[in-house]
């Protein structure tokens, strides 16, 4: 399979997840990489098996971009269109798929079998074998559900590339991060502490941040967590917020409501700590806790801290 993948990047490198989308690619054949804007020698490409890059210097808007992609796909010949099912890639995605008139398999967790990939489907509780019936496929990867291997010293030639892209028809006033320091954004975090309503306020949050900083994960929180304004929007984690599938999730002081299970039900390891040993997130947890918050997670971190 020939592939073009459409990659994101942050400060000139590939971010994560388009990372993961390159290196899906390069594995099922040869993975050539369609980048606009600020690039960094080839962006980490080339250590994820990308044969080559092929580079526009201007800012794109997402119907641009689909038109960039569409481009590179026809000079290239490829079979395929494979991007990160992020923000990016659920906009970009279906506009290339029209254009090329192709079928569109979206949020993928498993690799080509014959003609059909693997997708969860259900809010994840269950998991479908999708085909599509078409020369051309878009396939878009979910993050973190697969891993990366690379060889650091590998590097892909890059070279310019233009298109007819048309106009811009979004205008960016600005564009800003959400404060995190240096923690991963959600999406890509592979290690997650979240807290609810049992943390009883805002002030008592120092605690999860001090047991992510020591483990180097991501806080996040649960839906009324952030419409009381106790914690920021962008960290809710749910079926109506942030779907996540970490390496471990904390779960402090929720209770496991339906809605909240369905965007993190994914995560390989699932650690519950709740007060309330009738809580229904003990139900889908590999490992509980039964115990007051404010005497468990110190110790916990405690006992992390030591192990340094």
């Amino acid at each position: 399979m020939k592939s073009i993948v459409y990659v994101q990047t942050q400060g000139g490198q590939a971010t994560k997840a388009s990372l993961e989308a390159a290196n899906y690619a390069a594995q099922e054949g040869e993975a050539i990489a369609v980048i606009s804007g600020a690039l960094e020698g080839d962006g980490g490409l080339g250590a994820v098996g990308v044969n080559r890059v092929l580079h526009c210097s201007d800012d794109l808007d997402f119907g641009q971009s689909s038109r960039l992609v569409s481009a590179a796909v026809e000079q290239e010949g490829a079979d395929a269109v494979v991007m990160a099912h992020d923000h990016s890639g659920r906009a970009v995605a279906p506009r290339v798929a029209v254009r090329l008139g192709a079928g569109l398999i979206a949020g993928v967790t498993g690799r080509p079998e014959g003609n059909t990939i693997k997708r969860n489907v259900f809010s994840g509780k269950a998991t479908a074998q999708v085909a599509a019936n078409t020369a051309k496929r878009v396939i878009t990867t979910t993050p973190n559900a697969f891993g990366i291997s690379s060889d650091d010293g590998a590097a892909a030639a890059v070279e310019p590339f233009a298109a007819d892209t048309g106009v811009c028809r979004v205008a960016v006033i600005e564009a800003a991060q959400p404060a995190s320091g240096d923690r991963a954004p959600l999406p890509e975090a592979e290690l997650v502490v979240s807290a609810g309503r049992g943390l009883k306020g805002p002030e008592n949050w120092g605690i999860i941040e001090d047991l992510a900083d020591a483990l180097g994960a991501t806080t996040a929180c649960s839906r009324p967590v952030s419409d009381i304004g106790w914690r920021p929007h962008h960290e809710h984690v749910g079926q109506t917020g942030i779907a996540i599938r970490p390496n471990l999730y904390i779960a402090v002081g929720i209770s496991g409501a339906i809605q909240h299970l369905a965007g993190v039900n994914n995560s390989k390891v699932i650690v519950v700590i709740n007060t309330d040993p009738e809580a229904p997130f003990f139900k889908a947890a590999d490992y509980g806790i039964v115990g007051d918050a404010f005497d468990v997670v110190p110790k916990l971190t405690a006992a992390v801290k030591a192990l340094d």
